[in-house]
């Protein structure tokens, strides 16, 4: 499913990595978001996520690193492997709206359902999203540290919310470890139901 070595690592010395995500901090591959209301969405067209699908993240793809955005558009990005130090910063492109924000992120493969087989790309600057994604970074570390041979988890994508007193609810990602497998994807998902309502097309706006 996943190669065993990615960016000079392995799944021993990957966990070290893993745990230096700061809490507050391929091709044919779909970016993957959760939109304002509380939906994962993927993809130009923003389908939203086949519910009850099940996805493999993949340990070598965490990323940290920088965004810059000016009106709804990136204008410059710096990310490398976690394994890897952060990128030195020049002075923010003109226009960029809050200068460069610190950016995690990390890849995966859906396993089951209408999108069985989708690889995503997530990467978020928001307090709440980066946290999940370190969560998520220091299970797998954990992980590796027990049982080496399945370090691979395999999650529902879910959320949370809070109550913000000038902004209203604020949702934030949540990744519900159903499983773990090796990276050969040696354990069977069990494929969601043929027959599946119709998705929407979610238009979000910046």
């Amino acid at each position: 499913m996943f190669p065993v070595v990615q960016n000079g690592g392995s799944i021993s010395t990957i966990a070290t990595a893993l745990r230096t995500l700061a809490p507050a901090a391929a091709t044919g591959v779909a970016i993957l978001k959760m939109d304002k209301t509380g939906h994962w969405v993927f993809g130009a067209d923003q389908t939203e996520v086949d519910a009850g699908s099940l996805w493999a993240v993949n340990p070598f793809s965490f990323v940290h690193g920088f965004i810059a955005w000016g009106e709804g558009e990136v204008l410059g990005e710096k990310m490398v492997s976690i394994t890897s130090p952060l990128p030195e910063l020049e002075a923010a492109p003109p226009g960029a709206k809050r200068g460069w924000e610190e950016q995690v992120g990390l890849s995966m493969k859906c396993l089951s359902g209408e999108d069985s087989g989708l690889e995503v790309r997530y990467t978020v600057t928001s307090v709440g999203g980066k946290r999940a994604v370190q969560a998520m970074g220091v299970k797998i570390a954990e992980r590796v540290d027990t049982n080496p041979e399945s370090p691979v988890p395999v999650v529902s994508l879910g959320k949370e919310h809070y109550v913000h007193k000038s902004y209203g609810r604020i949702y934030t990602p949540l990744f519900d470890v159903v499983k773990w497998i090796g990276m050969e994807g040696d354990v069977k998902v069990e494929e969601e139901p043929a027959a599946a309502p119709a998705r929407r097309r979610r238009v979000i706006a910046e």
